[in-house]
């Protein structure tokens, strides 16, 4: 198979990176990612994991993807796939529902039994470890290959100033 692309950005930042899909390590996972590309939502930056933004979506796949080629300590550039229940994701520590009332909109999760995320680590030191839950392993199923250093200050940014706005997406390159 040759070798596949995608292009993930912060939309209103203007700012893209590419990464390739890692279909030897985590074939089942990059197959339904990419059929149901494009993909993204509003953008979050991680509380607990540190350097991560993720998109929660609906889920795509016609049946939830296994644990391959998982971590719990993704390195920068990793893309990493989580899916969640409705309840894992209601404790009101996560702050969905003040975001989702501040835009006037309902959370991203709200009214679905499960919930998939899709993120993007952009530096060094993470963890995935959660307070409520314990270990968080995520299946990485994308590695940047071009425009991280730009990501990551872009990150940064959204990390001090704010995500308010701001969606995060991916798409075939």
């Amino acid at each position: 198979m040759a070798d596949r692309f995608i292009h993930v950005s912060l939309d209103k930042r203007g700012v893209r990176c590419t990464a390739k899909l890692l279909d030897d390590r985590a074939p089942i996972t990059c197959a339904a990612v990419w059929d149901a590309l494009p993909l993204g939502g509003d953008v979050y930056h991680a509380k607990y994991a540190r350097n991560e933004i993720y998109a929660l979506v609906p889920p795509f796949a016609p049946q939830e993807p296994p644990l391959e080629n998982p971590t719990i300590t993704p390195i920068p550039g990793d893309l990493c796939y989580f899916t969640f229940s409705d309840t894992q994701l209601s404790t009101a520590s996560y702050g969905y529902e003040a975001a989702a009332e501040q835009q006037g909109t309902a959370a991203a999760h709200a009214e679905r039994s499960t919930v998939v995320d899709l993120a993007l680590f952009y530096e060094r030191n993470n963890l995935l470890i959660n307070g409520d839950a314990g270990w968080v392993p995520g299946i990485v199923w994308g590695q940047v290959v071009e425009g991280l250093d730009a990501m990551a200050e872009a990150c940064q940014d959204l990390w001090r100033a704010g995500a308010l706005g701001e969606s995060l997406s991916f798409r075939r390159a």
